[in-house]
């Protein structure tokens, strides 16, 4: 039986929140720090870091699925 994409869809956003939440619940000085730096970033830098993220993702996404 396949899953539905709203059987994928909760479980990965749940994913997205507690790994999002787990760096300023654990450090919240680094987290503010890390952020204070990604300001001073210029739109290309911060275009190609995201590039990465969702490459990244895609590969995990096609490797596991």
């Amino acid at each position: 039986m396949e899953a539905s994409l709203s059987d994928l869809f909760w479980p990965a956003l749940a994913l997205v929140l507690i790994f999002e939440g787990l760096m300023p619940f654990v450090a919240p000085r680094v987290w503010r720090r890390v952020f204070s730096e990604m300001l001073r970033m210029r739109d290309g830098q911060i275009r190609f870091f995201g590039l990465i993220c969702l490459g990244c993702g895609v590969a995990l996404w096609w490797w596991v699925a």
